[in-house]
C-alpha cells in the first residue's frame, strides 16, 4: 500500500467537517502513517492520532460557545478573541475537563507535521512530535493563532501565526516526506475559489507590527487556491483523495450555532466513508 498521508487544512470552526470525518476513520480502522494539520486541523489531528473519537465534536459544538474560549470580553482583556490556552491547555492538558490522551498520542507509530507560520518572516514552520512535551502542546496554539483574531503565539522564543499563512494547503509537503498516497481535507467546497477581501482586512490589523506576515496574509487566497490546484493535479494521477462538503451549512470560520455546526458535522461523517477503499486500494 505504500505510505499514507493525511493533510487537513483548518478552517476554524469550519474544521468540524474534518472532525467527522476522522471520526470516520477511527470507527472504519482508518489509519495513516503522516498526518499533517493546519491551524484547527492540527487540533483535529491530535484527538484522531490519540484515538479520541468525538473529542473534536466536544470542542466546536460544546466548549467552543463558552466565553472563555472566544468571546469579545477575552479580546478586551487578554487581546485575543480566542483563548488558545483554555482550548488548549486549561481544557486538553492531563488535568483538564476533556484531556488528549497523550499515552496513546505519543506512543502512536503515525508520524505529526503542524504548521505555523513565523510572524516576524510569514515562513511556514513545520513542527513535529519532538515539539511537544508531557501538557504543552504550544505548537497547536501557535498553529491556530489567526492574525487580527489572536496574538502570535511563542514556540522555543519565537512568535508564530496561523499555518495558513505560510503553507495553507500543505500537500506537496505529504509527498516530500515520502507518502505514496495523500487524503486532503478540506473545510469549504472544492472548486470554491478563495477570495482576498477577509484577509486584506485582518493584515491592516498587523501590518504595523509583524509586516511580513501581514503580506503573506494577503497571499494566503493565492497560495490556497494553488494548493487546491495541485491536489486536483495528483488527484487525476490516483495519487490523492480530495475530501471536501458540497456545501457548508452556512458555517464560517467563527460560527458557533449548534445546528449548522452539527449539519456539517453530519455531512463530513457521511463523506468519510470514500477514504476506506482510497487506502486499501
Amino acid at each position: 500500500m505504500g505510505k499514507i498521508g493525511l493533510v487537513d487544512v483548518g478552517g476554524g470552526f469550519r474544521g468540524i467537517y474534518a472532525a467527522a470525518v476522522l471520526d470516520r476513520c477511527l470507527d472504519e480502522g482508518v489509519t495513516f502513517d503522516l498526518c499533517i494539520g493546519v491551524s484547527a486541523g492540527s487540533a483535529n489531528i491530535a484527538s484522531f492520532v490519540a484515538h479520541q473519537k468525538g473529542r473534536n465534536y466536544r470542542f466546536y459544538t460544546e466548549y467552543g460557545r463558552r466565553s472563555r474560549y472566544a468571546s469579545m470580553r477575552n479580546f478586551l482583556f487578554k487581546h485575543t478573541f480566542i483563548d488558545l490556552d483554555y482550548v488548549y491547555a486549561t481544557l486538553s492538558n492531563s488535568d483538564g475537563e476533556d484531556p488528549i490522551d497523550q499515552e496513546t498520542f505519543f506512543a502512536s507509530p503515525t508520524e505529526v507535521i503542524v504548521v505555523a507560520a513565523n510572524a516576524n518572516t510569514g515562513v511556514a514552520r513545520y513542527f513535529t512530535k519532538r515539539d511537544v512535551s508531557y501538557d504543552d502542546f504550544s505548537i497547536l496554539k501557535a498553529s491556530s493563532a489567526i492574525p487580527g483574531v489572536c496574538k502570535p503565539y511563542q514556540v522555543q522564543g519565537t512568535y508564530y501565526f496561523d499555518g495558513a499563512l505560510g503553507d495553507p494547503v500543505p500537500v506537496q509537503k505529504a509527498f516530500d516526506k515520502g507518502c505514496d498516497k495523500v487524503v486532503v481535507l478540506l473545510t469549504k467546497p472544492r472548486d470554491m475559489v478563495r477570495t482576498t477581501d477577509g484577509d486584506v482586512r485582518l493584515a491592516s490589523m498587523i501590518c504595523r507590527r509583524y509586516p511580513a506576515a501581514a503580506q503573506a496574509l494577503r497571499q494566503r487566497a493565492a497560495r490556497y487556491n494553488e494548493g487546491v490546484a495541485l491536489a486536483k493535479r495528483y488527484e487525476r494521477a490516483g495519487s490523492v483523495l480530495i475530501v471536501a462538503p458540497d456545501d457548508t451549512c452556512g458555517v464560517s470560520t467563527l460560527t458557533r450555532k449548534r445546528e449548522r455546526l452539527d449539519a456539517l458535522y453530519a455531512k463530513g461523517y457521511g463523506d468519510g466513508a470514500v477514504i476506506k477503499g482510497f487506502c486499501m486500494a
